[in-house]
């Protein structure tokens, strides 16, 4: 599957050495190799959506949007339809309830499109399940595929751990080879200043509101990331950005209370098996796990169900570096229930603490007693 055309942009890309170890892996096991391109696709479906979350100043996950609608989409209705296949497998590190037999026994039926799944259509909902490897578990990045999709797709690796994957490979004369998403390994920075009008503005601190260096966009950075100011030794993190004007904040820790949150809301959440979840339709709060970026430890919070099929999502304490545009993960057990792209985050544990100090002023004696959030 070719989703970049390396034309496109100056620097190296590691499509045509894929393309090659897919194709010798073919050769070796003695199977037909196919390829097919989805460059238009990609950059009308993923790439000018992740240009378009940066200028809103998000940070987008391509990955997860390009296994939406271009593997479990696209390149599925290709296998069924132009292939003739039963299913396709892919190499995640997750399982579904269904085991591989039923898969090739389910039909498949095109069904039209539309804005909700009818709650009666699909009776017997597969549900996806976390790989039995839970440090490689990968099901972060599968979380907004169709219940359609999940139907046709086998995962082999999910019962496996990587090390025994490795081996598996080693055994068989295939070497590992990894590429990174669809765009292959370069320079962040000077990639997206490509594609992207630079912005110059300001880092100011988050303390004192004093301008720390200037940026070139602050579409540059994450909520997190360290903030390089020239001419400081000390380290500073981006703690929040302000696309009106340009400012990019910053704090001079890596666990700055500015950079924890217990509060943040979802667009419209797409659930894999039941939509929504049964108990939170009923009580219209439901607790469950989650996490925001791939391999992070589960949170537990709780969910508020909006009328318009968005969360409000409470965690039980506050994490670091919550980042709009990244995709909230909620899970139940093993289950991966689903993702909801995070649009708004409540107030930093170091804006209500300046809220209490200035509700408070002189009984500082009294804040001492309280246990820092963080």
């Amino acid at each position: 599957m070719k989703n970049w055309d390396p034309l496109d942009e100056q620097g190296a890309c590691s499509i045509d050495r894929d393309c090659e170890d897919a194709y010798r892996v073919c050769q070796k096991l003695d199977i037909p190799f196919h390829q097919v391109s989805y460059v238009k696709e990609y950059w009308n479906e993923v790439f000018s959506d992740l240009l378009k979350e940066y200028e809103l100043g998000r940070t987008p996950n391509p990955d997860i949007v390009c296994n939406k609608h271009i593997k479990f989409n696209y390149f599925l209705h290709y296998a069924m339809d132009n292939l003739g296949a039963d299913a396709i497998a892919t190499g995640h590190y997750a399982r579904t309830s269904l085991e591989d037999e039923e898969v090739f026994q389910l039909k498949h039926i095109k069904r039209p499109q539309r804005l909700f799944r009818n709650r009666f259509e699909v009776r017997n909902t597969v549900k996806l399940l976390q790989g039995a490897d839970l440090f490689k578990d990968q099901t972060f990045f599968l979380s907004q595929i169709s219940q359609d999709a999940l139907r046709k797709t086998i995962f082999p690796l999910g019962d496996l751990t990587k090390s025994f994957v490795k081996k598996i490979a080693a055994e068989h004369g295939l070497h590992h080879s990894m590429g990174v998403c669809f765009i292959g390994e370069r320079n962040f920075e000077n990639f997206l200043l490509e594609y992207l009008e630079p912005q110059p503005g300001n880092f100011v601190s988050i303390e004192d509101k004093k301008v720390m260096g200037t940026h070139k966009g602050w579409f540059l950075y994450t909520i997190g990331q360290r903030a390089r100011l020239a001419g400081l030794k000390d380290a500073w993190f981006v703690v929040d950005k302000d696309v009106s004007t340009g400012d990019v904040f910053v704090a001079p820790s890596t666990d700055h209370p500015a950079l924890y949150r217990d509060l943040l809301r979802t667009n419209r959440v797409h659930w894999i098996a039941e939509e929504p979840p049964a108990e939170l339709v009923r009580d219209k709060m439901m607790e469950c796990h989650f996490r925001f970026r791939h391999q992070m430890a589960l949170v537990p919070c709780v969910l508020t169900l909006n009328q318009d099929g968005s969360v409000w999502v409470t965690l039980v304490k506050p994490a670091r570096a919550i980042t709009p545009g990244q995709f909230a993960v909620f899970y139940k057990g093993d289950e991966c229930l689903g993702s909801g792209k995070i649009l708004r985050m409540g107030p930093s544990v170091y804006t209500m603490q300046q809220g209490k100090n200035r509700e408070e002023g002189p009984k500082k004696e009294e804040i001492d007693k309280i246990e820092p959030a963080t």
